[in-house]
């Protein structure tokens, strides 16, 4: 099969995933269907228009309010590696409105915040899926042992409305794309078949979608949140490589959600 750009991204994360859990040998840290009216768009629109606006946060502010290793219990939580995250200007949609959804599935900006970083969020393998490992089943041991959900958070803050903008754009795209889409990523083209809207809470503004994306004639699932909390505007895209390898689903991290919304409050 063909490297594409998105695969590429799932398997640095998984590099990522793999080191992080080499230095946590030993325990962990403590501490439905698609909507394709045109609604979702205009109710975005129309809470960007009347929401005030916030007050931002500087580069230096912003990071401390991103999260931070220690921040979600049974995560490991890192700062992204510059060399595997792909940037704005190298993601082409042939749909401009089809464009904010593929930046944040990407883990790249939406619009254009004044401060913007980036993390990489691991889940730790349960109590339960040790002990399948060990079972001496292989296809149980193989699920166990990666069914690990690797996160892209991507996190602005903006001047003005920029973060509810930010919101309406993501929810106008996932309505308007719905059926799919191609777009380049890093010079490599890559395919959206299908985007389902999901229910998730969190911060002041929240949407999720599951995104069925086909590399290589076959059929993967990304899950992808968008939340807002004040000027801030935070991205979701998340892999699942026991799913990506058997074709499952896995569900959305409401646990790093949460913990991100409730740092920035």
């Amino acid at each position: 099969m063909r490297s594409t750009a998105i695969r590429r991204t799932a398997v640095a994360a998984t590099a990522v995933s793999l080191a992080l859990f080499a230095t946590a040998c030993g325990g962990s840290d403590s501490g439905s269907s698609d909507k394709g009216d045109k609604g979702a768009g205009a109710k975005g629109k129309e809470s960007a228009a009347a929401a005030p606006s916030a007050k931002a946060l500087s580069a230096a502010e912003l990071e401390k309010a991103a999260l931070a290793q220690g921040d979600v219990k049974g995560h490991k939580i890192s700062k992204a590696a510059a060399k595997d995250t792909i940037a704005v200007d190298d993601i082409k949609t042939g749909k401009k409105v089809c464009a904010p959804f593929a930046n944040a599935l990407m883990g790249a900006q939406v619009g254009e915040p004044g401060a913007f970083t980036k993390r990489t969020v691991v889940s730790e393998p349960k109590k339960g899926d040790l002990a399948k490992q060990d079972s001496g089943d292989a296809e149980e041991a193989f699920k166990a042992a990666f069914d690990i959900t690797t996160t892209q958070l991507a996190l602005g803050s903006y001047d003005g409305k920029g973060a509810q903008e930010s919101v309406a754009s993501l929810r106008t795209a996932a309505t308007e794309c719905a059926g799919g889409f191609e777009f380049t990523a890093a010079g490599e083209k890559q395919k959206v078949a299908k985007i389902t809207e999901e229910q998730v809470k969190g911060g002041e503004e929240a949407a999720a979608w599951t995104v069925q994306v086909e590399q290589g004639g076959e059929k993967v699932e990304f899950k992808l949140v968008a939340m807002r909390q004040g000027a801030s505007f935070a991205t979701f895209s998340s892999m699942n490589l026991a799913a990506m390898g058997g074709g499952g689903d896995f569900e959305l991290p409401t646990a790093v959600v949460e913990a991100q919304a409730a740092k920035l409050a």
